[in-house]
C-alpha cells in the first residue's frame, strides 16, 4: 500500500493523468501467460518504462491495475495492448483500488473507504448500531491475567469485531488528503513506546514518512525483543525507519525522480542521536550491532540526516 499511495501522490503532484483497469481474466487470450509475463513483449517492463518526460508507470495488484505517467499517446498504446492481450475492463479515471475510494478537487485528492466500511456494515448487519469514538478507553492498558474471561472465545471475537464496527461507522467519512503542492521531499517520524506491553514488556515501534505534505508510509508494531532501555527501543525505531525510507527513495528514483538528501529522520531520544553519530561501540550497544552499522552506513552515504524532534513537528 505504501507504492500505491506514493505512486498516486506523485501523480497528483506532477499532475499525471490516472487511469484504472480490471483484469477480468490473467490468462491472454492466446497463452495462459500472466499479465507480467506478457509486458515484455511490448516492451515494457513489469511496471515502468521511460524516464524524465517519456515515462508511464503500470501498477498490478493481483487484478487490479493503476495507470499512470507522463505521456498520454504511450499510455493510450499500452491500454490498447492490454485491451487486446487479456479481458481488461477499463474502469478510468482511478475512482476505487483496493477498497480505496479517491475524490477529486482542484488543490488534490482525497482517498477515503466510505464505500468499504458501508458493505461490512451491510454484511454483518450492523448499519442500525449506534457508533463509538474509539473501540476503547485511549488510556487503556489490557492485561491477558487481568478480568473474567469469556466462557467462549468467539464470544469475545464477536464483541471486539462489533466494537469495532461501530468504530468505522463514526469515522467513515475520515480520510487522506493528497494536495498536489509540488514538494516531493522526504521527511521521516519515529517514536518507541518503551515496554508499553504489560505482559512482555516488549516495546512498540512507531513511524510515519511523509512525501511532501502528505503520508504515504507509517507503522506501528510490537518490537520482537525486550530492550532493557528507552535508547536500545527508540534506536531499533530509527534502524526500521530508515529502512523504510532507502526503499521508498528508491522508488522515487524508479519513477525519475530526484529527491533531495540527506533526508531528514527525527527522533527524540538524545541517547540514539548520541549512538548513531559515535563511531565507537560500547559494551552497551553491541547487541544491537547490526542495527548501528545499517544507520551509520545511511548517514555515511548521505542519504539520512538524525535529528531532534522538535515541539512543532
Amino acid at each position: 500500500m505504501s507504492t500505491v499511495k506514493s505512486l498516486i501522490v506523485v501523480a497528483v503532484k506532477q499532475h499525471w493523468p490516472l487511469f484504472q483497469l480490471n483484469v477480468n481474466n490473467f490468462a491472454s487470450y492466446s497463452s495462459p501467460s500472466m499479465v507480467c509475463d506478457r509486458l515484455p513483449d511490448n516492451g515494457m517492463l513489469n511496471y515502468l518504462r521511460g524516464s524524465g518526460s517519456f515515462l508511464v508507470i503500470l501498477a498490478v495488484y493481483v487484478d487490479d491495475i493503476i495507470l499512470t505517467g507522463t505521456d498520454l499517446s504511450e499510455i493510450s498504446s499500452l491500454r490498447g495492448f492490454l485491451h487486446e492481450k487479456f479481458r481488461i475492463k477499463d474502469l478510468d479515471p482511478l475512482n476505487y483500488f483496493l477498497g480505496i475510494g479517491v475524490l477529486y478537487c482542484d488543490s488534490g485528492v482525497l482517498l477515503h473507504q466510505k464505500k468499504f466500511i458501508h458493505d461490512l456494515l451491510e454484511l454483518f448487519a450492523s448499519s442500525a448500531s449506534s457508533s463509538v469514538v474509539c473501540p476503547l478507553d485511549i488510556n487503556e492498558k489490557l492485561k491477558a491475567s487481568v478480568g473474567d474471561p469469556f466462557p467462549k472465545p468467539e464470544e469475545y471475537r464477536c464483541l471486539a469485531a462489533l466494537h469495532l464496527l461501530r468504530y468505522l461507522k463514526r469515522t467513515s467519512h475520515f480520510g487522506l488528503f493528497f494536495s498536489n503542492s509540488p514538494n516531493l521531499s522526504l521527511k521521516v517520524y519515529c517514536d518507541s513506546d518503551w515496554a508499553s506491553c504489560v505482559d512482555s514488556r516488549r516495546s512498540v515501534t512507531g513511524f510515519c514518512v511523509f512525501l511532501g505534505d502528505c503520508l504515504v508510509s507509517w507503522k506501528s508494531k510490537k518490537q520482537l525483543v525486550v530492550y532493557l532501555s528507552t535508547a536500545e527501543a527508540e534506536y531499533r525505531v530509527v534502524s526500521k525507519a530508515a529502512g523504510e525510507v532507502t526503499w521508498l527513495s528508491r522508488l522515487l528514483s524508479d519513477f525519475g525522480l530526484p529527491f533531495s538528501s540527506p533526508i531528514p529522520l527525527c527522533c527524540d531520544n538524545q541517547a540514539a542521536l548520541h549512538i548513531a553519530r559515535n563511531p565507537v561501540f560500547h559494551e552497551r550497544t553491541k547487541h544491537i550491532e547490526l542495527d548501528c552499522h545499517f544507520v551509520r552506513g545511511k548517514i555515511g552515504d548521505g542519504l539520512i540526516s538524525l535529528g531532534q524532534r522538535c515541539s512543532s513537528c
